[in-house]
């Protein structure tokens, strides 16, 4: 029993240093959601995941796993909502709001057992929010030097 509880707790710290380097992230840039709230969503999801995992193996299919980890997915949507504003003709918080959302899909792999899916996904959302950003910024300056050209040609057969 003591080795399980152990291992429940690793899940929970993992969870919680996972969200938390996605959150650090968010906190550099000064974001609604940073440190704090990614990592307790992570941990909040992960202990979801794994009350969840073990009612379904006290109770057995009167308790379906999937059904608390749906509720955290339409759940995380209410707090996903609340970084996004609308601010003159721009929107701002969607990608915080996305972070967040992937931060409790880590902490549900977690809480699941799926570690390594997690590290690897925890890692591409980092290269994603640190790397990506200068990559659109690389695009909209493309786009800014292409010219449009428009050609009027007769409505002939062959043109």
């Amino acid at each position: 029993m003591l080795n399980y509880e152990l291992h429940m707790a690793l899940r929970l710290i993992l969870a919680a240093v996972l969200g938390g380097l996605i959150g650090l992230e968010r906190e550099s840039l000064n974001k609604a959601a940073g440190f704090r709230t990614h990592t307790l969503v992570c941990l909040g999801s992960c202990l979801i995941m794994i009350v969840s995992i073990d009612m379904n193996t006290k109770y057995g299919s009167v308790a379906d796993p999937a059904r608390l980890a749906a509720q955290v997915v339409s759940g995380i949507g209410f707090l996903g909502a609340g970084t996004i504003l609308h601010s003159g003709f721009g929107i701002r918080g969607l990608t915080t709001a996305a972070s967040l959302w992937v931060v409790a899909a880590v902490g549900l792999s977690i809480g699941s057992g799926h570690y390594i899916t997690a590290v690897v996904t925890t890692a591409i959302v980092l290269i994603v929010l640190v790397y990506f950003g200068g990559l659109e910024e690389y695009v909209k300056v493309k786009q800014k030097k292409l010219k449009r050209i428009d050609e009027i040609i007769a409505d002939r057969p062959g043109q």
